[in-house]
C-alpha cells in the first residue's frame, strides 16, 4: 500500500515563485482563482529551467484548488509549455500556411542543418532546441520564428544565420 504526502501549498513552490502567481491569482475573483492556470503553468516552467513536469503540474492545481487533469489539458493544448526539457534557446518556427508560401521549409531544413537537431530536439550542448509551432500570429512577416520572447520576421538563411551567432 502506498501513501501520499499532502503538502501545504506554501509548501508547494518557493515564495518568489508563490509571490508571482498569487499577483495573477489577485486579477481574478476569488471563486474564478483557477483562471490563472496558464500564467502559473508559465512562471513555474520558467523556475525549472523551461519545462514542466507531472509533479510541478500537480503542484499548479493543488495551489489553485482545481483538478490536475484540467491543468495537464492546459499544458498538453498549448504550445508554449513545454513537457520535457528544452535548450537554453528554443527556437519556435512557425509552420502555418503564410509562413510555409513564404519558404518557411527552407527555414526549416537550414535550422535542422545548422544545429543538427530535428523538431522536438536539443542540441548536445544544450543550447538549442527546436520546435515546430503552429502560428505566432505574425503572417505579415512571414517566414516567422521566436526565440526565447523575441519574434524574428521576414527570415531568410543568412538572418537566421546571424539571430544564431548572436545567441552563442
Amino acid at each position: 500500500m502506498s501513501t501520499s504526502v499532502v503538502k501545504d501549498v506554501t509548501e508547494l513552490f518557493n515564495p518568489e515563485v508563490r509571490a508571482e502567481i498569487d499577483r495573477w491569482v489577485a486579477k481574478y475573483p476569488p471563486e474564478w482563482k483557477q483562471s490563472a492556470v496558464m500564467a502559473a503553468l508559465r512562471i513555474v516552467q520558467d523556475d525549472n529551467g523551461g519545462w514542466l513536469t507531472t509533479d510541478l503540474m500537480n503542484d499548479v492545481a493543488a495551489y489553485l484548488d482545481m483538478p490536475a487533469i484540467a491543468v495537464y489539458e492546459v499544458a498538453t493544448f498549448y504550445s508554449m509549455y513545454e513537457l520535457k526539457p528544452v535548450g537554453k534557446h528554443k527556437v519556435c518556427v512557425c509552420t502555418n500556411v503564410s509562413c510555409m508560401i513564404n519558404n518557411a521549409d527552407t527555414i526549416v531544413e537550414h535550422l535542422e542543418k545548422r544545429l543538427g537537431i530535428t523538431f522536438g530536439e536539443v542540441t548536445e550542448d544544450g543550447k538549442f532546441s527546436l520546435k515546430e509551432v503552429e502560428c505566432l500570429g505574425a503572417c505579415g512577416g512571414a517566414p516567422m520564428m521566436q526565440v526565447g520572447k523575441q519574434y524574428y520576421e521576414n527570415l531568410t538563411p543568412e538572418i537566421v544565420d546571424a539571430i544564431l551567432e548572436g545567441l552563442e
